[in-house]
């Protein structure tokens, strides 16, 4: 697949900056002319994406997250929200809709469950001590496929 287009931002992990993922991704994606419930869908994604590596990777310490896209002449998106915070155990688990790692948070434990909903694919690696990457699929429907 050839690539029309990619973007790399690097930010701190601060939840004001899950506004700011949201908004890049969206100015992005914008060029490949989606349906106004696509951009949602993805947006939510990276938003869940985000909000995992700030509030499970880094635990209340502070760290950099790296959200990188890249739009393919076939109009697919992939993007990957990195971390390197303190990595993920089990992904089997942490994938189960309802787990979370910080139940004292009162978190819903629906991260994942959200992203796989929204996107076409998603494939998380992760390692402890060292981080976890979230890469994410999405067809569009549009039909342009330049940016």
């Amino acid at each position: 697949m050839k690539i029309i287009n990619e973007i790399k931002v690097i930010f701190p992990s601060e939840s004001c900056n899950e506004s700011f993922a949201r908004t890049c991704i969206t100015s992005f994606v914008s060029g490949l002319d989606p349906t106004v419930t696509e951009i949602a869908e993805i947006k939510t994604a990276v938003s869940e994406a985000v909000t995992n590596a700030i509030v499970h990777g880094y635990r209340n310490t502070k760290g950099k997250i790296e959200l990188t896209a890249t739009a393919y002449e076939n109009n697919t998106i992939k993007i990957k929200i990195r971390d390197q915070g303190c990595g993920i155990e089990n992904i089997k688990q942490a994938m189960t809709p309802l787990y979370t790692s910080a139940p004292e948070e009162e978190r819903a434990g629906l991260g994942f469950a959200v992203m796989e909903s929204f996107m076409d694919k998603i494939s998380v690696k992760s390692v402890l001590g060292k981080g976890t990457t979230v890469t994410m699929r999405k067809q569009l429907n549009s039909v342009h496929n330049k940016p």
